[in-house]
C-alpha cells in the first residue's frame, strides 16, 4: 500500500500535488484597515460558545483588505508568483473567553484556492471573492504616497456583487493600526457529519503570528460602505460609528497554535 505524502489534500506518492505545504508560512503584505461600531447584539449572534461578547467596546469591528505576497520556509514560491500572492478582506470582531480577550475573524473572503486551504486549517471562514485596493509606489506617478493626502481605495465583490467598498485618506503617523485585530486569534476548527446533522469534530484553537514587523502606521479620514446580498451577511454589522482608518505595510510568520478546548 503506497504511503501517501503532502501536509494537505490531494496527497499522493510524492505530495508535490499538495494544496499548500506544511507551516511555518511567511507573509508581506500592505494592510487597509477600517474599524468601526456596530450593534453589539449583531457581533454576540456571530460567537459560537463558549465565546461570549469582549467586556469593553463589544460592538468594534475591523473590516481589512490585504494584499499578500505569501510563501512557505523554501521561499520557492517566489520564484512562481501564481503561487504566491493573493489578495483578501476579512473581518474581525473581539470577544472573550475564560477572563482573555481574543480577536475572531468572522468573515473572510480571498482569490486563491491555496488560501482557502490555510483558512480550513487554521480556523478562518474563507469563501471566494474580489477583492481590490490602490497600491502605493515608491514613483507615485500613477499611485498615492504613504503620508499626509494619500487617498487609497478598496473594493469587495462576491457572487457577482458588491459587498464592501472604503475611501482612506492618510493624514498623520499612528502608533498602531487599530485595536481591534490586536489579539490573539480565538477561531473553531470543525468538521461535520458525513451523514448530516451535528458536527463530529469541533475544537477551539488560539494562534497568532510566531513572528512580526510592521512599516510605520498611518491613519486618516475614511469613508465605507456596506452592501446587501443574496447569499452574504456582511451588511447586517451597521456602521453605526467611524473610529478610524489605518494603513500599514507589514511582515507575518505563521507557525500553528493550541487547543483552547476539545468542544466534540
Amino acid at each position: 500500500m503506497t504511503e501517501l505524502k503532502g501536509f494537505f489534500f490531494p496527497r499522493t506518492a510524492s505530495g508535490q500535488a499538495s494544496l499548500i505545504p506544511s507551516p511555518p508560512w511567511y507573509y508581506s503584505g500592505d494592510l487597509l484597515t477600517v474599524e468601526y461600531r456596530t450593534d453589539p447584539a449583531r457581533v454576540a449572534e456571530l460567537l459560537p460558545a463558549p465565546l461570549e461578547l469582549a467586556p469593553e467596546d463589544p460592538g468594534a469591528v475591523a473590516l481589512i483588505w490585504a494584499d499578500w505576497q505569501s510563501c512557505s520556509a523554501s521561499r520557492e514560491e517566489l520564484l512562481d508568483p501564481v503561487r504566491s500572492q493573493y489578495k483578501e478582506c476579512f473581518v474581525v470582531v473581539r470577544c472573550s473567553f475564560r477572563g482573555e480577550v481574543y480577536s475572531r475573524c468572522v468573515y473572510i473572503w480571498v482569490d486563491k484556492d491555496f488560501a482557502i486551504a490555510r483558512g480550513m486549517h487554521q480556523g478562518y471562514p474563507k469563501k471566494l471573492g474580489t477583492m481590490w485596493q490602490t497600491r502605493p509606489h515608491a514613483f507615485p506617478h500613477a499611485s498615492p504616497v504613504i503620508g499626509p493626502g494619500g487617498q487609497f481605495g478598496a473594493t469587495l465583490a462576491a457572487g457577482d456583487r458588491r459587498l464592501a467598498d472604503v475611501v482612506l485618506t492618510l493624514r498623520e503617523q499612528s502608533d498602531g493600526n487599530g485595536f481591534v485585530n490586536g489579539h490573539p486569534m480565538a477561531h473553531h476548527r470543525i468538521y461535520p457529519d458525513i451523514a448530516g446533522g451535528r458536527d463530529v469534530y469541533s475544537e477551539l484553537i488560539r494562534s497568532g503570528g510566531a513572528e512580526f514587523e510592521g512599516g510605520q502606521s498611518w491613519r486618516g479620514d475614511v469613508e465605507v460602505n456596506l452592501y446587501d446580498s443574496p447569499t452574504e451577511e456582511l451588511s447586517r454589522l451597521t456602521v453605526d460609528e467611524i473610529i478610524g482608518g489605518y494603513y500599514r505595510q507589514v511582515g507575518v510568520v505563521w507557525n500553528g497554535g493550541t487547543t483552547l478546548e476539545r468542544l466534540i
